[in-house]
């Protein structure tokens, strides 16, 4: 037993989460009955949600306060990759619904929702999580007002002695080492992800809705393995699938079955980490990507309020078409300041073209219905690519400094 154990340790973590996943589905069609299965993967996901904040809070002061005067970080680089990214994300989503048209059937019973008005109260949302109070934002996961905390106490704090920062080194160390000890039961975890997901949901219910997940699906698809290449190419001059497809890999693995960008924290920086990517960059980057790098919300909306808009035949000329691919983008980087994500979300984008709210909150409830793959592929795109735009920001740097571009894959 004891042989075996280690032999498993040994393994890799992609290849010990792939046979979780496979023992989930096995379970699941064997003894569905076996609910205890699922709560499994409820205290994986819980696990990673409760640690995620304190690591932020800590890495990110831990890593100001020891910044040093005229080392630079790669942040601005890395906020131009992830609008550009979110941006494309919207704009192909557009001519994708125009190309393949989706009509739908109206659901008529809603749940009991409230989207936002306008782009000004989706930025107001924002402006109140940064000046939360610092208590509410760790118990809440409120990354923006984690983060606006994390880097004033950390600028603070490197006029401080070197005891003070050593300890909150200790500190951060400690925490992420608890990080570690969560993400090696990833495997149990997932499995009891994946036994939940086909016993509760299963796909006879999705069927009705294959075309609309074809375009959406593919949509996510097509921005992670052609849209963000082209981009890291761009910027490295180098083959890019190497560090596209790790991160596909080693992060969107986890992110589409915990389906939590939040609870995905710990595995990015993990895989920063193993990357050797600058830890005064991922550290703010990481977070900050989880809260703002929203490509898979951005082709969520679009093409969710282009399907109700084929639905009520309404015609489209290509300015306003175009103006749903900026108002998603800004949308989508708000998704996760408002209670429901992306989708609630769309009734802002129906709005562009007079679609009441009783219809657009119809649209969101079939969104709801498809959420089961709809949000995984979403979250597993968003949460990569935060690796991959912070990875291809440094190596973008070392190309331009002459150096030697090395991605680690």
């Amino acid at each position: 037993m004891q042989t075996l154990l280690l032999k498993w340790n040994q393994m890799s973590l992609v290849k010990r989460i792939f046979a979780g996943i496979i023992l989930g589905v096995l379970l699941a069609l064997v003894l569905p009955g076996a609910s205890g299965v699922s709560l499994l993967g409820s205290l994986f996901v819980s696990a990673l949600k409760a640690v995620a904040p304190l690591l932020v809070l800590l890495l990110v002061m831990s890593a100001i306060s020891r910044h040093q005067k005229g080392h630079q970080t790669n942040m601005k680089s890395i906020l131009a990759l992830y609008g550009t990214s979110t941006f494309l994300a919207g704009l192909i989503a557009v001519i994708a619904s125009f190309v393949f048209p989706v009509s739908l059937s109206l659901v008529q019973s809603t749940e009991d929702l409230s989207p936002p008005q306008g782009i000004v109260e989706v930025i107001k949302t924002l402006l109140f999580q940064v000046v939360d109070n610092p208590v509410n934002a760790l118990m809440n996961a409120n990354y923006i007002g984690i983060l606006t905390w994390a880097i004033l106490l950390g600028l603070v704090l490197r006029g401080a002695k070197d005891s003070t920062k050593d300890m909150l080194t200790n500190l951060s160390d400690a925490v992420s080492q608890i990080v570690k000890w969560v993400i090696n039961l990833a495997p149990i975890g997932i499995m009891g992800l994946v036994f939940n997901s086909i016993t509760t949901n299963g796909l006879s219910s999705l069927l009705d809705y294959g075309k609309l997940l074809l375009i959406l699906i593919g949509c996510m698809l097509f921005i992670a393995l052609v849209v963000n290449p082209l981009i890291v190419y761009v910027n490295i001059r180098r083959n890019p699938y190497p560090l596209v497809l790790t991160c596909l890999r080693e992060s969107g693995i986890t992110a589409f079955f915990t389906r939590s960008s939040a609870a995905n924290i710990p595995i990015n920086m993990r895989l920063c980490e193993k990357l050797g990517l600058d830890s005064n960059t991922y550290s703010v980057s990481i977070p900050l990507g989880a809260t703002i790098n929203m490509a898979g919300a951005a082709v969520t909306i679009s093409v969710l309020t282009l399907a109700a808009v084929h639905t009520l035949g309404i015609q489209v000329d290509f300015a306003t078409a175009f103006l749903l691919s900026i108002v998603s983008a800004v949308a989508a980087a708000g998704a996760s300041g408002v209670a429901g994500g992306s989708l609630l979300l769309i009734p802002l984008a129906c709005s562009i073209f007079g679609i009441p709210n009783d219809i657009a909150i119809q649209v969101v409830g079939v969104g709801f219905i498809i959420g089961v793959l709809q949000d995984s592929f979403e979250t597993a795109l968003n949460s990569s690519s935060d690796v991959l735009f912070t990875a291809t920001a440094e190596y973008t740097k070392h190309r331009k400094e002459g150096r030697e571009v090395l991605v680690k894959a």
